[in-house]
């Protein structure tokens, strides 16, 4: 891969385009009054997919760019639970009617710190507000450093049949660096007790372009995740943001690698994953031939939303808890960050939406283009176009950062068809912002 083309595209800044417009779009017009209204606005036989977020961790990653909390405490997390379970309530008593749910997501945070007996009592809850269809996904995000024997019962008894690990790197000298010591032992027993609870479909995250990390050390944790056997992987870039995220300020930025050697680590983990086996899902997930992720993938059903990729074909997820994204009919919205305020409107008996974005016509189509761009990597502009009575010129047209890419041989455009050249899929998100209305229009 040319050094040009990195420093050119492979910009770690640019969006992950999880949604369109991004969260910094949101602002405070939206809030909790909109909220109500496009919750009693949803079709009343329309599938949901929630999200619950569980902020609390016994220890912080510095790595970490999600809003959590220490605590070696279980009280603060039993206040927090009780909260959650009034904003349930307040949330199902806006809607039409029984909302069906397809795909149930827990995520942090370490979710799995919540008492063992308190996590079934949580799913109770849920489904005394919620109807859940028989094949709903519900999954839970688990730190393997304090997944207990206990916890495993109790997810299996509460339905759960999907676990997402964080794994990181099994490097000890990058586990150093980012301040999680985490065993080859401590994942492999998560998996064990997961697996012996009925919990077979797993999940793993690891990361590139950690402090301290090679080619050589990404490519070790990749061989030793594959013998594993996860479904599915997902292999994200670091963002070193220290401005925005304070944590990070205790990483030692010399030890970061560079963006060449970043995409030689992303190369590597790649061509391990794939020759064993896995297939290459979008920017940066990996799933065997007969997980879900590459069933859709074939059959052109792949989503994406605030979690990443999906298989999930519902277009509505309520949020629900600190800092929670949700997607309505006509937008997006989000619970405020900070855990004090959110409890306060809750107990208020008012919804803790702060912020969030009224979608407009253009804004939908663009979404749909950047949608698939990141999913399939191509797009059908003209038929996107067409499909939302939107001129395909036009579009085409204004994304002024597609002619440099087509040029730099990145993308091939025919007939209103944009296509990423397989070579560059990992410059995807450079290509998505070409059709980003508000992205910082300045030149690479």
């Amino acid at each position: 891969m040319q050094i040009s083309l990195l420093e050119k595209y492979y910009d770690a800044r640019l969006p992950w385009y999880t949604i369109y417009p991004t969260v910094p779009e949101f602002s405070a017009v939206v809030g909790a009054e909109t909220c109500e209204k496009w919750l009693r606005g949803l079709p009343a036989d329309g599938a949901v997919s929630l999200y619950l977020h569980i902020p609390f961790c016994r220890s912080i990653c510095w790595y970490c760019g999600f809003p959590t909390t220490f605590t070696r405490r279980n009280a603060p997390i039993l206040d927090y639970l009780a909260v959650l379970r009034e904003e349930i309530r307040l949330v199902a008593e806006q809607a039409p009617q029984v909302l069906p749910v397809s795909d149930v997501h827990f995520g942090g945070g370490t979710p799995t710190l919540i008492e063992p007996a308190e996590f079934p009592a949580l799913m109770e809850v849920l489904r005394s507000r919620f109807a859940f269809r028989k094949t709903a996904t519900i999954a839970v995000e688990i730190d393997p450093r304090t997944f207990t024997m206990e916890m495993a019962d109790a997810l299996g008894a509460a339905g759960v049949n999907r676990a997402s690990l964080g794994v990181q790197s099994f490097d000890p000298i990058v586990q150093k660096a980012i301040n999680r010591i985490q065993s080859e032992a401590q994942t492999t027993a998560a998996i064990e007790n997961l697996r012996r609870h009925g919990i077979g479909r797993i999940n793993f995250d690891l990361i590139f372009g950690l402090p301290h990390q090679t080619v050589q050390s990404c490519v070790q944790s990749a061989t030793t995740a594959v013998v594993m056997r996860p479904d599915r992987l997902a292999v994200f870039g670091y963002a070193h943001v220290p401005s925005y995220m304070k944590r990070q300020r205790l990483i030692d930025e010399a030890a970061l690698p560079d963006c060449a050697s970043r995409a030689d680590q992303a190369a590597a983990v790649a061509d391990t994953l794939v020759a064993a086996g896995y297939h290459p899902i979008g920017l940066d997930h990996y799933a065997l031939p007969d997980d879900e992720l590459s069933l859709a993938q074939k059959t052109g059903r792949l989503r994406r939303n605030s979690l990443g990729y999906s298989a999930d074909t519902c277009n509505t997820v309520i949020g629900l808890g600190t800092s929670a994204i949700g997607r309505l009919g006509d937008g997006y919205v989000q619970n405020e960050v900070v855990t004090g305020p959110y409890i306060q409107h809750i107990r208020a008996g008012r919804l803790a939406t702060s912020k969030g974005y009224s979608l407009t016509d253009e804004d939908r189509v663009r979404a749909a283009i950047i949608e698939r761009l990141m999913c399939d990597l191509e797009a059908d502009v003209s038929a996107i176009c067409t499909a939302h009575g939107f001129d395909a010129l036009s579009f085409l047209d204004s994304a002024e950062r597609l002619a440099m890419l087509a040029a730099d041989g990145i993308v091939d455009i025919q007939n209103g068809f944009v296509r990423v050249r397989q070579e560059h899929r990992f410059m995807i998100r450079a290509v998505a912002a070409a059709f980003d209305a508000y992205l910082d229009r300045k030149p690479y």
